[in-house]
């Protein structure tokens, strides 16, 4: 055997040996003890989608401003309860609690908490502060606000908003004043209110002027979200001191609704099916479907999508075209809203105007329904109108789509092609510099003007902060 091959030999057997007994020291090596430190404070517990399930059993607690009984806001916010309870019954269990003031709140919900409710709504805008606060006390429980515009990693956002369908009741309004005054009876002058009042309005002066009417509406701010007696008392006085022969409300029960039948005044009912309150001058009115949200929002938290700590930018802004809201004043057994009372339809569709947009003679009655499917039909806005995050991309009339071979561009519609709030609009400033929330009234004195030219269509933050009323709304007391 050659020097050089046995040479080889032996440095390979010398490896293979301290191999064999590198892991023969291993086995007989003794284990380590390793001492863990303690940190000098507990670190701060951290929620992970790895650690977060959803519960087997979603205990749902709603909490209302109101009396369910009212057959305004907190009757509807009950109504979408009983609904998802119904639909979801198998793995959904809900309550409420009725008539909370703001200072209750927080031990309303140290109540819900220790009863095991792990989803609480907290549904009016007054409750905003305290839902973050009770949210920091609790974050492992999953919070909604409604009508609220701060959030938190456990506190989402929602809101179903009526200014379309106010803008059609306008319409119908300005079509069957008489005397061209219109009363509108307001709980407070936050944002939400202002904006309706401004598009029923809007509906109003484009209709009216055209038969000849100076639109006028005539607003009494009453500083309560539930209170018949000042209801009543300023419908009253709208009708007898200011002349008015059509009334509107934002105020939870049907006291507005009953003064209207009992003395023949037009009224267009608010929130809740009102119609048989005031069945022959109950015209139409303004139906929202709370439950439209409530069920995406709970179907969302069982598959678990929404969880405490990813709501900070979840912010439901759900207009006509979601289904959150509809045009009516009742519904029929079919569960379809019943838009007009029917005493109506045959007057309405004998008055004859023009579409200010295209120029078409139609009936006030074709006229609302064009304008309830213009904006009825932004389906692709929907999935925009979840998040704050994606708010300011609900305004694009359309994007540029190829769809390639002989269809080539087209452009694909996202908002509707009709909004009240679409310029040109004058209006005036509510409040004091230190009170006003818009752009167009910040550091602007109370009574200011406001110009919103022609084509410009306001956006999510401009309604949501809107502080001014249009030059024909007079705020009256």
């Amino acid at each position: 055997m050659k020097t050089s091959v046995l040479i080889a030999i032996m440095i390979i057997i010398a490896i293979i040996t301290g191999v064999i007994g590198y892991y023969i020291g291993l086995i007989s090596a003794p284990t380590p003890t390793i001492t863990p430190t303690t940190p000098t404070t507990s670190p701060t517990p951290t929620l992970t989608p790895q650690v977060w399930t959803p519960p087997e059993k979603i205990k749902a607690a709603w909490i209302y401003v109101g009396p369910v009984g009212d057959f305004g806001w907190s009757y509807m916010h009950d109504i979408g309860r009983k609904y998802v309870q119904e639909l979801f019954k198998d793995w959904l269990e809900t309550t409420y609690v009725e008539s909370v003031s703001e200072e209750k709140l927080i031990e309303t919900v140290d109540r819900l908490v220790a009863e095991g409710y792990n989803v609480i709504f907290t549904t009016s805008f007054e409750f905003m502060d305290k839902t973050i606060e009770a949210a920091k006390k609790y974050p492992n429980i999953i919070f909604f606000h409604c009508s609220g515009y701060k959030r938190a990693p456990n506190v989402g956002t929602y809101f179903a908003d009526l200014y379309e369908v106010y803008y059609l009741n306008g319409l119908i309004a300005g079509a069957l004043t008489k005397t061209g005054k219109i009363g509108y009876v307001a709980a407070f002058l936050i944002p939400e209110v202002v904006r309706h009042i401004n598009a029923f309005a809007i509906g109003a002066k484009e209709v009216g002027e055209q038969l000849g009417k100076n639109i006028e509406v005539d607003v009494i701010m009453i500083g309560s979200w539930y209170a018949p007696e000042r209801a009543r008392s300023a419908a009253e006085t709208l009708v007898t001191m200011y002349n008015v022969d059509v009334l509107a409300f934002t105020e939870d029960s049907t006291a507005v609704i009953e003064y209207g039948e009992e003395k023949g005044v037009y009224v267009f009912s608010h929130y809740g099916p009102m119609l048989k309150y005031g069945p022959n001058y109950v015209v139409s009115g303004q139906l929202v479907r709370w439950e439209r949200i409530y069920a995406d929002i709970l179907v969302k938290i069982k598959a678990g999508v929404y969880t405490p700590y990813n709501l900070d930018k979840v912010d439901y802004w759900y207009l006509l075209s979601s289904g959150a809201v509809d045009l009516g004043a009742d519904i029929a057994l079919d569960g379809s809203p019943v838009m007009f009372n029917p005493k109506y339809i045959d007057l309405l569709k004998s008055i004859i105007v023009t579409d200010k947009i295209d120029g078409q003679k139609l009936s006030v009655y074709d006229l609302v329904l064009k304008r309830y499917w213009q904006m009825k039909n932004a389906f692709m806005v929907i999935p925009l109108q979840v998040s704050s995050e994606t708010h300011k991309y609900e305004n694009i009339l359309s994007i540029p789509l190829n769809w390639g071979g002989k269809l080539g561009t087209i452009p694909y519609p996202i908002a509707s092609v009709f909004d009240p709030f679409t310029g040109p609009l004058e209006g005036y400033c509510l409040f004091d510099p230190e009170e006003s929330t818009s752009t167009y009234c910040k550091g602007a004195s109370k009574g200011a003007p406001v110009k919103i030219p022609a084509g410009v269509r306001l956006g999510h933050e401009d309604l949501w902060t809107m502080d001014y009323f249009m030059t024909y709304v007079k705020w009256v007391g």
